[in-house]
């Protein structure tokens, strides 16, 4: 038993002996390799320096005449230049299509308790299906968290305050509340399709 141990033992060091001989000869042939390749690349190196060297040098060229600086004189009365330090103020005035606008009377319900879809952009939220319970139509939306919503006509959904009109097999239809740019508020159709 002892002898069959120490046979393996010793076979096991001759190829751990043999393995360390192989990895230092390979590094050697590494080694020996690498240092021709600097070698080599150092004298086209040193080459190319020299070639550029040796080249004849261009004279720059000439810049282009500089204009001379022309002053202008604005005349003005002391009573009626206005002073370039004082802060400039333009008045904006609405004009009555504007105005009236403004006052259409369309604006979101902020007294409303925002709804859970509301804080998703509508771009972001998926329609899977739909489902229906006696007259009521349900439509099943996923949000971006992967969470799974019902919603129905008279939710709301999206970041434009959008209130869902109609439920169809192939999509959601909403009104949205969107600035008009002028101070006041507009509604524009919109839509969620179906997930194919």
């Amino acid at each position: 038993m002892k002898s069959m141990d120490h046979t393996h033992r010793s076979a096991r060091r001759g190829r751990r002996a043999v393995s360390i001989a192989r990895a230092g000869l390979v590094g050697l042939l590494a080694a020996g390799l690498l240092s021709g390749c600097t070698e080599g690349s150092l004298a086209d190196l040193e080459s190319f320096v020299q070639e550029t060297l040796a080249r004849p040098g261009k004279r720059p060229e000439e810049l282009p005449p500089i204009e001379p600086y022309v002053t202008y004189f604005y005349p003005c009365q002391i009573d009626t230049c206005s002073d370039p330090f004082k802060p400039f103020y333009v008045e904006e005035r609405a004009s009555a299509a504007t105005q009236a606008r403004v006052d259409n009377g369309i604006k979101p319900d902020t007294n409303r308790l925002p709804e859970e879809l509301e804080s998703y952009a509508l771009d972001s939220l998926r329609m899977l299906g739909t489902l229906e319970k006696g007259p009521e139509n349900w439509a099943i939306v996923r949000s971006p968290d992967a969470i799974i919503h019902r919603v129905q006509v008279g939710n709301f959904m999206g970041r434009n305050h959008g209130k869902i009109i109609g439920i169809t097999e192939t999509g959601i239809e909403l009104v949205e509340i969107v600035p008009d740019g002028q101070g006041g508020w507009i509604e524009r159709e919109a839509s969620l399709a179906l997930i194919e």
